[in-house]
């Protein structure tokens, strides 16, 4: 039997031309593929939200007639989808996601930070400027690459350059998957440029370092100038910390956009794939070479090397590719381990809680 989701898609809501009217759920992104997961008894008893702003002890959710705040719930961020328990908010399930966006914490703690879920597209946003950094925008784009999102890169401040085509040539060189939009972040160019990601219902979110534009960005598609934005630094193009949480804004009959702050540190775990796509010719030469745990340096019958030599890959790309699977190599052993730990110690609380019990 199949089931008819429209009923999850408010169709009583029409407007003065007869035509439906998006609900507030589609608005916030709501697709087929998160409706599949309910059943009616579940959209009446347990309604669906999403999270649109993180704060440090409260979660922003809206959805159909629902506009307010509930305690944070473990393992959810921003961009989230919850079936809302009104007695245990806390407790509220999460709906399976499209696409999750996560990192390994800075610092040494070696845990995941989740950055978004459920994102569409991601642009990833640099200047053209002493900002401009082909090793961070790999970074990116591995991230968007192992979480399914379409990556886009944005190159800002083209008017302020004097030699655009030397920054669209070099981002273009990374990844023939990844389109190069370059535009001034005011006025009306990146509604017109970006209109094929930012349609109604989708979700996309802007990356990179601070002052490259984000926020500038963001303001024009909404058409407001609500998300304040400082001016770079004359000495060195970096920028000022502006966004300082991550909050979901609805482009009135368009997309949803998510502003982040900018991330001074980006270190890759669980995204093996999503270098290997990036990297996809270097990986697909890896498998060629005569043994099958070549290290890629000394060793005879390399197809790398010899790939190298005959001009066909850069030494320097091949550096970057060597630097991010062993980053990422090391971060997803680390935070296995920690997983283990906390699951030996969860264990040994349980036992300890258990035999407690019984004297008691």
């Amino acid at each position: 039997m199949t089931r008819d989701y429209s009923k999850f898609l408010s169709p009583h809501m029409k407007n003065k031309g007869g035509e439906r009217k998006p609900s507030t759920l589609e608005t916030l992104g709501w697709q087929t593929y998160f409706a599949q997961q309910m059943s009616i008894e579940e959209l009446v008893e347990t309604p669906p939200v999403r999270i649109v702003e993180v704060h440090y002890s409260a979660f922003h959710i809206i959805g159909n007639d629902i506009d307010e705040t509930i305690p944070p719930v473990a393992d959810a961020t921003v961009g989230d989808w919850l079936l809302l328990d009104r007695r245990h908010p806390q407790s509220s399930p999460i709906l399976d996601r499209k696409s999750l966006l996560k990192r390994r914490a800075p610092g040494t703690d070696r845990q995941v930070q989740l950055i978004a879920a459920n994102i569409d597209t991601a642009f990833i946003v640099s200047s053209c400027n002493q900002d401009f950094n082909i090793a961070r925008l790999e970074r990116y784009i591995a991230l968007a690459f192992e979480a399914d999102i379409t990556p886009v890169i944005i190159l800002t401040k083209a008017d302020l350059a004097s030699a655009t085509e030397n920054y669209v040539d070099a981002a273009s060189a990374i990844s023939e998957k990844v389109l190069v939009v370059t535009l001034d972040a005011r006025g009306e160019e990146p509604r017109i440029k970006l209109a094929d990601w930012c349609k109604p219902g989708q979700t996309v979110i802007f990356l990179g370092s601070s002052g490259v534009g984000k926020s500038t960005l963001t303001n024009a598609l909404l058409g407001t100038s609500s998300i304040e934005t400082r001016a770079i630094r004359d000495d060195d193009a970096k920028g000022r910390h502006t966004t300082t949480r991550r909050q979901l804004h609805r482009v009135p009959g368009g997309c949803l956009i998510l502003d982040t702050p900018g991330m001074r540190e980006l270190q890759l775990t669980e995204a093996a794939s999503g270098i290997g796509e990036l990297f996809e010719d270097i990986h697909d030469l890896s498998t060629q070479c005569r043994f099958g745990d070549c290290q890629h340096i000394t060793e005879p019958g390399c197809a790398i090397l010899m790939a190298i030599e005959n001009g066909e890959i850069d030494k320097a790309r091949l550096g970057r590719w060597r630097k991010l699977k062993a980053e990422e190599a090391y971060n997803s052993a680390s935070l296995a381990e920690r997983r283990t730990k906390d699951k030996a110690f969860g264990k040994m609380v349980r036992r300890a809680k258990n035999l407690k019990n019984a004297k008691d």
